[in-house]
């Protein structure tokens, strides 16, 4: 259906100009060359070349071309918003009629200069430019973000607002055109869909200026977000899959039937984590310490993880650490609460686990009353690799929070055998991400009903954790990121607040 109309539109926005170009006394022939047709147009109207040239640019260009021909409709009389709402909705219909209706005469430069818009009309026009070109801007250039929680911690903080370049990657071509300008997958202040899914178009993206590297930090679109319980406790927060592990998919619809929404590939909620491997690595952590490909990767450097710390002192006062040592440990969503508990414990065992960054910990180390201070290390537990670990297979991975994998990261071309200890790692890859359909018959391993000991990856993945490793709910907890899931780079911080601006972080660029 979709095709179909993007056809029906270039056909007929054809056929309307030939019959154009005839009563503006242009060879109407020339109304088929690509390009040279709007060449043609700028010229008659008198439209400054830069905007031929402008057309040009992938996306973008075609909204041009849109205006070129509203100017072009405009030098036959046909001004008012009735007319161009006619052409921009059914161009196919439109431009034909109005090409060979023997009403409609050439008009020119006169006619257009002649017209002289109502301040209603300057009001709907400014507004309506501004809208497309902000969306066009937020769509394939740039957009802002916040950080809405402490994962990232403490490269990125809770209310850092960054800019994400979607040029670096090539911005992708929106799945779901029909959406409410500015709003992403919800409605401001409701749970209601801010997008019709009337239009589904397959994934492209324009090609961009740079590949997505390791430890570049990136906003993608949660994998695990294309179905959710459309609550506020729920959503991305306790997610379907994890209900649906836990307690059965029956259980589940049985008790969020009504809640339960099916959100397109590229709306489902945009997480931000740090990229720690690439397609064709194999990722494994050990300790908490990652290794990519066998070789132990640098730590990012405000990177955080939970410290057990042994002392004879009684508590803690997170802001003189921070003032008289240059600790700082507290965290900007709940440090009072965090502070108080951690003091409790010292109070109780002489013991307690803090959370913090590698260089806060050796500082730890050195104060007074200190006795000891080392990484907690979580080990495996059956329960915990089955409920909560990426495969969710403790037969054949026993995987934990700080030692996981060794597990390899899909590359698009690339072959994989597929066996019952591989099948867990990638079955969703292989269905929900590119498509196919995915059964074991027995021994057999079917997909797309016919029986295979291998399988080629159409696409690159990805494997993204966030910084603050022991708070985080990352690629360990719900595996994959593919590239089609990619919105972009995290560049730029723009602004920050806590109580009030956090001038130190303002126009830092994001490592």
């Amino acid at each position: 259906m979709v095709l179909f109309y993007f056809i029906a539109a270039i056909i007929g926005w054809h056929i309307g100009i030939y019959g154009l170009f005839k009563k503006a006394g242009i060879e109407a022939w020339k109304a088929f060359i690509p390009f040279y047709n709007t060449w043609l147009i700028v010229n008659k109207c008198n439209i400054s070349k830069k905007w031929f040239w402008l057309q040009l640019i992938p996306i973008a260009g075609q909204f041009i071309t849109i205006w070129i021909t509203i100017i072009f409709l405009m030098h036959f009389g046909k001004i008012n918003l009735i007319h161009h709402t006619l052409f921009v909705l059914v161009p196919f219909a439109y431009l034909p009629y109005i090409g060979f209706d023997k009403e409609t005469k050439w008009g020119g430069s006169e006619v257009f200069k002649r017209y002289k818009k109502p301040i209603s009309r300057e009001w709907i026009d400014a507004a309506v430019f501004a809208i497309v070109a902000a969306t066009i801007i937020r769509t394939f250039i740039f957009e802002a973000y916040v950080i809405p929680s402490g994962s990232m911690e403490k490269t990125l903080l809770v209310n850092d607002f960054l800019f994400v370049n979607k040029m670096a990657y090539g911005p992708k071509v929106p799945q779901t055109p029909l959406s409410f300008p500015f709003v992403h997958n919800l409605m401001p202040g409701s749970q209601k869909p801010s997008y019709l899914k009337w239009i589904q178009l397959g994934y492209k993206r324009v090609p961009g200026y740079d590949k997505l590297h390791r430890n570049d930090v990136v906003v993608f679109n949660f994998p695990e977000g294309d179905t959710i319980i459309n609550l506020p406790e729920y959503g991305s927060l306790v997610t379907y899959y994890s209900l649906v592990r836990q307690y059965g998919r029956d259980a589940v619809w049985n008790r969020f039937e009504n809640d339960i929404i099916v959100h397109p590939a590229d709306k489902t909620d945009n997480y931000i984590k740090r990229c720690v491997a690439v397609a064709g690595d194999t990722l494994e952590v050990k300790d908490g310490i990652v290794y990519i490909n066998k070789v132990k990767q640098p730590i990012p450097k405000f990177a955080q993880r939970t410290f057990i710390v042994n002392a004879t002192k009684a508590g803690l006062n997170f802001d003189d650490l921070k003032s008289n040592y240059n600790i700082d440990i507290r965290t900007d969503q709940y440090y009072l609460a965090y502070q108080d508990s951690i003091n409790a414990s010292f109070a109780r065992t002489g013991m307690a686990e803090i959370i913090m960054t590698e260089e806060d910990a050796a500082k730890i180390k050195q104060l007074k009353g200190v006795i000891k201070v080392e990484p907690a290390i979580e080990q495996y537990d059956a329960f915990a690799a089955q409920a909560y670990y990426f495969p969710f297979d403790s037969l054949h991975h026993h995987f934990s929070r700080d030692n996981y994998g060794p597990i390899y990261i899909p590359k698009a071309g690339a072959k994989i055998d597929l066996n019952t200890n591989t099948l867990s790692l990638y079955y969703r890859a292989i269905t929900s991400y590119e498509g196919h359909t995915l059964q074991v018959n027995g021994n057999e391993i079917l997909v797309d009903g016919k029986p295979t000991t291998t399988y080629t990856f159409k696409y690159n993945y990805y494997w993204m954790m966030g910084d603050n490793r022991h708070n985080s709910q990352d690629s360990r907890f719900w595996g994959f990121v593919p590239e089609t899931q990619i919105v972009g780079r995290a560049s730029l911080i723009w602004f920050s607040w806590d109580k009030g601006p956090r001038w130190k972080r303002l126009f830092n660029i994001i490592k």
